[in-house]
């Protein structure tokens, strides 16, 4: 490397990141090859409801676990531009991780709430405010879990009253979303980083394809609640992150049986909205897919 520059021949002999960190589902992990990627973007992309968040806040708890485990070792910032925080989810699926986990935390005075540092972000201004502030908190931090995991939901959010759709304000638009990514990458790069970036869907309701039906990645088209979507912001987003997984959710339930039965010794049957995961591009990934249900402990996978 000279003057900050790598040639192309040293970029081939680098040794990609081994390390990732589980979703906390044995399927999704076995679709995401072990779990999301160290070093890396990783953007999820969904319409509202469809468990982007959900799997944000299981990755949040998850990076605590040991590295023989699947995670970090880790805790994780999570900022948060959709309002109001889920506080109520989190401390849910935090009891349920608690219990399944017991050992990180027997000798510790702490639960795993107090390693998820939550964090509003009101702008992209706001964001750009922060950004300092987060380098100082990786470098500096002390805790026994040192920061591995940035959650940003979402992006889109943050774009989505500030800009108009002139030619100026879309090229000052794409200029930020490469100054943001930039500093993200640089954070991952720099300190071992998990980054998670949220992203929304708008509906497609032009007659003919043109630049918003562009095929990006695997699938050709996207379908979520039966109609079809494409990721916001656009293709200047879309070449900003390094894998970008689409979550989508189907009309139909899925019916599972529990064993176990309540207090009143009636059997009892959940139900739960249909979801998809599919990977649309990524570096290390060949496309596949895999459906998942929400359930009260959190996401788990459907058996094929």
């Amino acid at each position: 490397m000279q003057n900050g520059k790598i040639k192309p021949e040293n970029l081939l002999r680098r040794s990609p990141t081994n390390r990732k960190l589980t979703t906390g589902c044995e399927i999704l992990d076995g679709c995401l090859r072990g779990g999301i990627s160290c070093d890396s973007l990783t953007e999820i992309v969904a319409e509202s409801g469809c468990g982007k968040t959900q799997l944000c806040l299981q990755l949040s708890l998850c990076t605590q676990l040991p590295i023989s485990h699947g995670g970090l070792n880790g805790s994780s910032l999570y900022l948060h531009s959709e309002f109001p925080f889920p506080f109520r989810r989190l401390h849910q699926l935090s009891h349920t991780f608690h219990q399944s986990n017991p050992s990180i935390y027997a000798n510790y005075n702490d639960n795993p709430c107090d390693h998820v540092f939550v964090q509003n972000v009101h702008s992209v201004d706001h964001l750009f405010d922060i950004m300092p502030r987060i380098d100082g908190f990786v470098g500096n931090s002390k805790t026994r879990f040192p920061l591995k995991l940035i959650v940003l939901d979402s992006v889109a959010a943050l774009f989505r009253s500030e800009f108009d759709n002139t030619p100026s304000d879309l090229k000052k638009r794409s200029s930020l979303f490469f100054k943001i990514s930039g500093k993200l990458k640089q954070l991952a790069s720099k300190f071992d980083l998990a980054i998670v970036i949220t992203n929304q869907v708008t509906d497609l309701v032009e007659t003919s394809d043109g630049l918003s039906g562009l095929r990006i990645g695997n699938l050709r088209y996207l379908y979520s609640s039966g109609r079809r979507v494409v990721p916001s912001l656009g293709l200047a987003w879309a070449n900003c992150v390094n894998s970008r997984f689409f979550i989508s959710r189907s009309d139909g339930s899925i019916v599972k049986d529990r064993s176990e039965k309540d207090e009143s010794c009636s059997s009892s049957v959940s139900r739960s909205a249909k979801r998809r995961l599919d990977i649309v591009f990524s570096p290390y990934l060949p496309g596949s897919s895999c459906e998942f249900m929400i359930t009260r402990e959190g996401i788990c996978a459907v058996q094929a």
